[in-house]
């Protein structure tokens, strides 16, 4: 058989014993491909080869890419020429914003009115009528009418058992307490005095003025201070940076000013008193000393780092102005134009919404990597069991 076997292959035709070279060197490849695969999945489950991977990433963005460098002269030059282009359509981006500014201020004005009855309401200046107080929630849609009528009964009888309110208490307090980037600024102190806080009103420069907003934050009579307005005013630039125009992205806020709280004595919840024992070196003697340091609160809002004229700051106070600039910014544009999604939380909803579909799509990159370490065939689960609780490293 070994002879007739060897004859077969001596009489094959050389054409197909190059087809047959070709299949054997097409299935070596795939093996290759396949174990490829595998040892990239695995790379790709180890952490440390993930976080090395990422750093290396991180190094590279923005990087020139040497393409640039490579051009002839001749098209450089013209590159040269689209790049004095870009920067006029930066001017006129800043123009653009400058108009915008005009109608944020023009249209204020014709908000301000409901936001003024929205003020009245808010602390009893004003009462609703009863067709102003008509609503049409969702899910009463679906409500029998007599399903509504017990409904109502229920309501009233609740209210006749409690005290009447007045307006909305804690209206403001409840929006800041809802709103995450706000929440994270109070303290347990701050609350008794942002009871009292009535309305949040903003305010933008004149015509013909630097391009400005002032957040003017208004109270009424309490025991903490006399002061019945704060305010905390923002400047803003609108024209591209001589040095880097290309980075021009629309107004930024170039400093911020608060102002002075007139504080009760004993009332300042911005400072705090401690008291520290001292020994003295030589006699050995121990005194009391009492010192007054910061105090945790929302109220140190109104009195921001200041910025020197050479704009210099310490990395503590750049991340203190950008952390403000950010507030400012979220109260002038979500908080003060739609207070009462806040306050009901509908608003917080809306802004979870695009939280939730980034989960779902982690959920489904995690089950497609369970799926995985299944069909992977070097996959051990014992290697990625937890070890018993008596071996874990304290």
């Amino acid at each position: 058989m070994a002879d007739i076997d060897n004859k077969d292959q001596a009489e094959m035709d050389p054409a197909d014993m190059e087809d047959v070279e070709e299949v054997e060197e097409e299935e070596t490849g795939e093996d290759e491909n396949s174990k490829a695969r595998q040892l990239t999945v695995q790379m790709m489950q180890n952490p440390q080869i993930l976080a090395a991977l990422q750093e290396r990433l991180d190094g590279l963005n923005g990087s020139p890419s040497g393409y640039m460098e490579s051009l002839p002269k001749v098209v450089k030059r013209r590159v040269n020429a689209l790049k004095n282009l870009q920067v006029k359509c930066a001017h006129i981006e800043a123009k653009f914003y400058e108009e915008v500014h005009e109608l944020e201020r023009k249209y204020a004005a014709l908000y301000q009115p409901l936001f003024d009855k929205r003020s009245d309401i808010v602390k009893a200046a004003y009462e609703p009528t009863d067709e102003e107080c008509e609503w049409k929630a969702d899910e009463e849609e679906e409500l029998t009418d007599e399903m509504k009528e017990k409904a109502k009964l229920e309501e009233e009888k609740k209210d006749e058992e409690k005290e009447d309110p007045k307006g909305i208490p804690e209206f403001w307090l409840t929006v800041f307490k809802n709103v995450d980037l706000l929440s994270d600024m109070l303290q347990e102190h701050d609350e008794p005095i942002l009871k009292h806080l009535q309305d949040i009103k903003v305010k933008f420069s004149d015509p013909g003025q630097p391009m400005s907003f002032t957040l003017e934050f208004h109270f009424e009579a309490n025991d903490f201070f006399t002061n019945t307005m704060l305010t905390k005013t923002y400047k803003m630039r609108s024209e591209p940076d001589e040095n880097d125009p290309f980075s021009f992205d629309g107004p930024e806020i170039m400093c911020c000013t608060g102002c002075t709280i007139d504080w009760t004595k004993g009332k300042n919840v911005t400072l705090k008193t401690i008291k520290k024992k001292q020994k003295h070196k030589g006699r050995g003697t121990v005194r009391t000393v009492t010192k007054t340091v910061p105090n945790d609160s929302f109220f140190n809002f109104f009195t921001p780092p200041e910025v020197p004229e050479n704009g210099e700051l310490d990395e503590d106070s750049e991340a203190v102005l950008a952390a403000d600039f950010e507030i400012g910014h979220f109260i002038r544009e979500r908080i003060v134009p739609r207070a009462v999604l806040y306050f009901t939380g509908e608003a917080i909803e809306d802004d979870d919404d695009d939280y939730d579909e980034e989960g779902e799509e982690a959920d489904d990159e995690e089950g497609e990597e369970e799926a995985d370490e299944e069909n992977d065939p070097d996959y051990d689960p014992k290697k990625d069991a937890a070890p018993p609780a008596e071996c874990k490293q304290q």
